[in-house]
């Protein structure tokens, strides 16, 4: 057998040599003729082994394991380099600045409860400023931002413990995360409380807003869903924010007879801040009389007795009976009386027209028809545009 073997190894030694330098030959003069030398070698070889392994002369499972160990032997040994553990405070102060930036609410929210440096990045007051104008400037003003400095100085008072602390934080982050989660993650199982958000941050501005806890100070269109009694017409209300329904809740202040005023559900395209800082029982001081021409878009103050607060009624301003209503030969803006329409009243109403003094302008009117107050002149197409939007289907009597 072993003679037998080295005879066939030496065959194959002798005949792979000639082959080769038949196939140098070949492959140096014709070109043509390499794809099909190169196809007779591998078909003899193959049919060699297949010789070789039907009549057992070779045992080619004893070179297999061979050939196996020496691929294992030569392998280099594989050392585990522990991983290095990054963290994400290890970003560039302006890179991390970034990311926190363009978070929503709910993420800030996230990555403050991650630990007590991202807390405190994630509470800075410029985070939240960009998320208060986004959402809420429209129907924040000045009353509003008053009413929140006073809110600030109550709860700035000491209370009985810091559990108390603990929950009203978890209560305002509610209104944006689950309060299950929460408690999980702020206890973190140590039953630690987490430190008071500072009360007067803009985020405690911001998350006390969407949970409902701040009343704040703003305008209502057409009060009490659009009731016939106050189309066109934007009173004052307290109102607090529901963030399951996204709308919002009014509270009016209380006139004549009549108590407090709950309404519910109302829209944000129903709101608007206070746009002049006179209270709602106060005659608004008008400043643009001598600029009020026929066309012009105004509001105008007006309350159904002296019990009422005011609330602004919008109109125009008309042409007198004596003018010939064009424009090229009109000279109202040269009288003292001033010609207010409520177009929404049906030709020949008592509330379709009303007349004003230009130069002693102050209340007027009656216990019949109402009593009229300041004037604002619209300029601003936002604001003209939302009166446009609120018109009344129907002509109202």
């Amino acid at each position: 057998m072993l003679f037998f073997l080295i005879s066939c190894l030496s065959f194959l030694f002798l005949f792979e040599t000639l082959s080769l330098q038949f196939l140098h030959f070949h492959v140096r003069t014709s070109k043509v003729m390499k794809p099909f030398l190169v196809l007779l070698w591998q078909g003899l070889l193959r049919l060699c082994c297949q010789w070789l392994r039907n009549t057992g002369a070779f045992d080619f499972k004893f070179l297999s394991k061979i050939t196996m160990k020496m691929k294992i032997s030569s392998r280099p040994e594989s050392v585990e380099k522990p991983a290095e553990r990054v963290s994400l405070l290890d970003l560039p102060e302006l890179v991390l600045e970034t990311i926190l930036g363009r978070l929503p609410p709910a993420g800030l929210c996230n990555m403050a409860i991650v630990c007590s440096s991202m807390r405190d990045r994630c509470w800075s007051d410029h985070l939240w400023e960009r998320h208060l104008n986004e959402k809420w400037s429209r129907v924040l003003g000045q009353a509003a931002f008053n009413e929140w400095q006073h809110y600030v100085a109550a709860r700035k008072k000491p209370v009985a413990s810091d559990e108390g602390k603990s929950k009203g934080l978890m209560g305002s982050f509610s209104c944006i995360l689950p309060l299950s989660w929460l408690k999980s993650k702020i206890d973190g199982g140590s039953g630690k409380p987490m430190t008071s958000l500072p009360v007067d941050s803009t985020m405690s501005w911001y998350l006390s807003l969407e949970s409902g806890k701040f009343w704040f100070p703003a305008q209502v269109y057409n009060r009490e869903h659009g009731h016939v009694g106050f189309m066109l017409s934007c009173y004052d209300a307290e109102l607090s924010y529901d963030c399951q329904t996204d709308t919002f809740q009014a509270r009016y202040p209380p006139h004549g007879r009549r108590t407090i005023v709950i309404e519910e559900g109302i829209p944000w395209e129903r709101l608007r801040a206070a746009p002049v800082d006179t209270p709602a029982r106060d005659l608004h001081v008008s400043d643009c009389l001598n600029d009020l021409r026929p066309g012009d878009h105004i509001e105008i103050q007006w309350r159904r007795n002296k019990e009422f607060p005011y609330g602004w009624w919008y109109g125009v301003v008309g042409h007198l009976d004596s003018c010939g209503s064009t424009d090229r030969n009109c000279c109202c803006h040269l009288n003292d009386t001033v010609i207010l329409e409520f177009n929404q009243y049906a030709p020949g109403s008592r509330w379709r027209r009303t007349a004003i003094s230009r130069k002693d302008h102050r209340e007027e009117g009656n216990e019949a028809g109402g009593f009229y107050g300041g004037i604002r002149k619209l300029s601003s197409k936002d604001e003209i545009s939302t009166w446009r939007h609120l018109w009344p289907h129907d002509i109202l009597e």
